[in-house]
Order: structure tokens, then sequence, then C-alpha cells
């Protein structure tokens, strides 16, 4: 699991712990399941590293109640209110968790963590945070942009399934998509959220999926014109996607609908 995908886990899973709705042994072992041990540094008051396990029971005691997801790209710091240390942190790593502590707001970065040659797993650093409301959409808001940016990546998408012949992990992606919107579980979110977080989690999971490998297609055979109307749909698809999850992932203690 890459680096950057260890965000969303710990968001969602630590969410499903401040709820409730698990204990903080299976969110830890849910969180390290997908990509190793984690390790946390630089919570206030502790010195060194220290297993995620007891760095969540700290910063539960120093006043966490839950964590939001960021998910800044260059030119979109989604999820972010500095200051900068912070930002170019989450940028480089992809992701990061924010929570506000009774001493302030602190973000949590991750990095690979690797010892020796075989070990790799997660450190997580602990860095201040500005305070201020990061520019996220609603779930409901959220939810409405991904169908729409979907609708109109249509014909890029399609562009994309024509050569899906050499390319059969395209061809699965996008039937993973057409099954998120007949309500197929996901797996996305840990216990707790409600189904139209899973739902909208799911379904942008998928979608990044197929951007990614939609940006690799080689656009043989396509005009200037259709790459460039492609490359634009992605883009504004990748945004919606990310927008999406991030919503998804920071609506644990919203009422439900």
């Amino acid at each position: 699991m890459h680096v950057a995908q260890a965000s969303p886990a710990l968001v969602a899973w630590g969410n499903a712990w401040l709820s409730g709705h698990v204990g903080l042994d299976e969110a830890a072992d849910a969180v390290e399941q997908m990509c190793g041990q984690h390790v946390v540094t630089g919570i206030p008051g502790e010195s060194g590293e220290i297993p995620l396990r007891r760095g969540l029971g700290c910063l539960r005691v120093a006043g966490m109640s839950a964590l939001k997801l960021a998910l800044p790209v260059p030119g979109d710091l989604l999820g972010l209110t500095g200051p900068p240390e912070l930002n170019t942190a989450a940028l480089e790593a992809g992701g990061a968790a924010l929570v506000t502590l009774t001493s302030g707001p602190v973000g949590l970065v991750p990095a690979e963590d690797r010892r020796g040659s075989s070990y790799v797993g997660v450190r997580w650093n602990v860095l201040n945070a500005r305070p201020g409301v990061a520019d996220v959409p609603s779930l409901p808001e959220a939810d409405h942009q991904l169908s729409l940016a979907l609708r109109d990546a249509t014909d890029a998408l399609l562009m994309v399934e024509d050569v899906t012949d050499w390319r059969p992990e395209m061809a699965e992606a996008l039937t993973a998509v057409r099954e998120s919107h007949r309500g197929e579980p996901a797996g996305e979110l840990a216990p707790g959220y409600h189904a139209r977080a899973h739902r909208v989690a799911a379904l942008a999971g998928r979608l990044s999926v197929v951007v990614d490998l939609a940006r690799r297609v080689e656009s043989e055979g396509l005009t200037a014109d259709q790459m460039r109307r492609r490359a634009d749909a992605l883009r504004l698809l990748d945004r919606a996607v990310r927008r999406a999850s991030v919503a998804a992932h920071n609506s644990a203690f919203d009422p439900v609908p």
C-alpha cells in the first residue's frame, strides 16, 4: 500500500474508534494490516517514536475527538490550513490527518519507515497546524459534484475504454464503477459511517483507479483537441474524486441523513 493511502485508513479507523464502534486495538490492527507497523513521533509531551496504539491514546488524552482527512495536490491544498511546513510535508506524502488538541491543531503526516532490506512501515510525524476551517465540501455537496464530474468525463472514459483490449485492468476498473452505482459494498470506510458515506467513498476509490489508469493510456490516434478534452475531463474528475473522499472520511460525526 502506498504511504499516501495511510491517511485515509488512519482517519476512517481512528474515527470508528473515537465514535465507539471499534476498540483501539481493532482500529490500530486494521490500519497496520494495510501497510505494516506504524510509529508516531512529535506528540506533545512524548519523546522519540512510540507505537501507533500508544500514539492514538496519547492524542485522545490530549483532546483529540475526531480526525479530518487532507488530500492535497499542487495547486489544491484540499483539507489543509497551513502553515507552509505542514502543507509541504503533506503534499510530499500525498495526504495527512488533522486533529485538534487542547494545545491547538496538529497534522499527522505519513512517511515510509524503512529499516533494513525488508521492513517497510509508516512513521507519522506530528506537525503544528494553523487554526482555521479547511475549505472542504459537505458529503451531499461532494456526492453531487462527483456525479456531475463523472457525467462530464464520459467522453474521456469512452476514449480510454476503446483500448481496454490491451489493458484489461481498465475494463475491470470501469466494471467496478458500475457496480458501485448498484450499491455493492466497498469496504472503503470503517464501522460507524452511514450508508451514503460508504457509497461515496466506494465510488471515489474506484474512480481514482480509473483516473490513474486513464492517464497512463497512450494518446496514439487522438487529435490534439481530443487529448486536451480528455486531460481536462480527467483533471476535473480527479478533483471531484479527492473532494468526495475527504468529505466521506470526514463525515463520521455528521447527523445521519
